[in-house]
């Protein structure tokens, strides 16, 4: 998946089963598989009628990909800038709930990308996005089951955004294991992030607070354009990496300041109860430097990481075969300790 330069699904006009067939027929001449459709707003937007055609084209998503024969679609839930974070739980009720009954009437699940979007408003909060973390993924989850849409709520995890909130994958994975909802995890998206020491010492985990440029004289600028610096409260304090480009620091790993990609592939087959045969990894490419338009250029840099990537799963893959059932069937103890959850 290429961000923001993305082939997308025109869905400005209805989708339909003819254009569904077009598709159909351009991922069988070119052997590309579709994980899901994703569809990344606010759907919490505290201003209805913009929330409503929002919703609005959400379920055109559901449509097309029900018309592709296709089990998920991605995206956010979001977060009304008018209301605390309590009372965003009942607009979830009331607001994304309905949402996922849509979801739920085409077969569908719905698979949140947890990005706290600290840069999706130029005010002071930085978690624009309620589904940010395991505890909030619990409290929705416990909303849904209510309303008999539990199964439609799943998480797509994606590894940079523990790496932006201080976390590791380990400890997300054994957290939600211990609270007995390691099921939430329902697919991946594969994108690292490289924290910058000097951006956590001057500004901390909240990032810029003020004199980013999207606020002019003590008011809010006037230019839209000028708002693409509320995402300072994030890039100050890492850039995203493109799994297999970055060089890593070891001491990175145990601060949580960078994806440890090999025990991030092991954790999850020994914490989740995941189908490893049928999860994607869907990489993910949000390296700014490396966003070129020239194909030609493009293709070497995503056949790289795209291979990174596979060989990293396998290598987890042979790691947790030896640990746990060839070397234990055979009664050799295995060696070391490894990363453990909860530990840095």
């Amino acid at each position: 998946m290429l961000d923001p330069v993305a082939n997308t699904l025109d869905l400005r006009q209805p989708f339909d089963a003819a254009r569904a067939r077009r598709v159909e027929a351009a991922m069988a001449k070119s052997g590309v598989r579709i994980s899901d459709i994703a569809y990344f707003d606010n759907l919490l937007h505290e201003d209805a009628a913009i929330r409503g055609r929002k919703h609005e084209f959400l379920l055109r998503v559901f449509d097309a990909a029900a018309l592709l024969g296709l089990d998920a679609v991605c995206g956010f839930v979001g977060r009304n800038q008018q209301h605390s974070m309590d009372e965003n739980l009942v607009d979830v009720e009331d607001q994304f709930v309905p949402l996922l009954k849509e979801a739920k009437a085409r077969g569908l699940t719905y698979r949140v990308e947890h990005c706290p979007m600290p840069g999706w408003t130029i005010g002071d909060n930085w978690h624009n996005n309620i589904a940010y973390a395991p505890g909030p993924w619990i409290a929705l989850h416990r909303i849904c089951e209510k309303h008999s849409v539990g199964d439609q709520f799943r998480i797509h995890y994606d590894p940079s955004h523990a790496i932006l909130m201080g976390q590791d994958t380990r400890s997300i994975f054994q957290y939600l294991r211990d609270e007995g909802y390691g099921f939430l995890i329902g697919g991946f998206h594969v994108k690292g992030q490289v924290a910058d020491a000097k951006g956590i010492t001057a500004w901390g985990y909240g990032g810029q607070t003020l004199e980013r440029g999207d606020w002019i004289g003590g008011k809010a600028s006037t230019r839209a354009a000028d708002h693409v610096n509320a995402w300072k409260k994030q890039v100050v304090l890492a850039e995203h990496e493109l799994p297999g480009t970055a060089r890593h620091d070891p001491l990175g790993y145990l601060q949580n300041r960078t994806v440890d990609w090999l025990d991030h592939q092991l954790a999850a087959r020994e914490l989740l109860p995941l189908h490893i045969a049928g999860t994607h990894l869907v990489v993910e490419h949000e390296y700014p430097p490396a966003r070129v338009q020239d194909r030609a250029r493009l293709k070497p840099i995503l056949e790289g990481s795209i291979a990174f990537v596979r060989h990293i799963d396998r290598a987890a893959a042979c790691m947790y075969a030896l640990q746990h059932d060839v070397l234990p069937a055979q009664g050799i103890a295995v060696q070391g300790i490894g990363r453990q959850a909860f530990r840095s």
